[in-house]
């Protein structure tokens, strides 16, 4: 990826349509990626679960954080372990 690409990208609003497409199992498999990768940037999250369904998005548990905040840091997580891994 460029950095040309990096700068244009925008992070994912708690709105956006797309989100009513995952579902509690597609986020619960997000969240465990989440702890994964977060541990090796020092980043842990044991309390991070799913928490309900508000008008059809479903909610994590980081004090009820829409589930566009989990996609934005896991990208975000992604992002740093390309560039540490080009680095290298």
């Amino acid at each position: 990826m460029t950095d040309r690409n990096h700068r244009q990208r925008r992070p994912m609003k708690p709105t956006d349509p797309r989100l009513r497409a995952y579902r509690d199992e597609h986020v619960r498999a997000l969240l465990a990626e989440l702890h994964e990768r977060g541990q090796d940037f020092g980043l842990v999250f044991p309390s991070a679960t799913t928490d309900k369904t508000l008008d059809g998005r479903v909610l994590v548990r980081f004090n009820t954080a829409p589930l566009s905040t989990l996609l934005n840091l896991l990208t975000l997580l992604l992002d740093a372990d390309r560039e540490r891994s080009c680095g290298s």
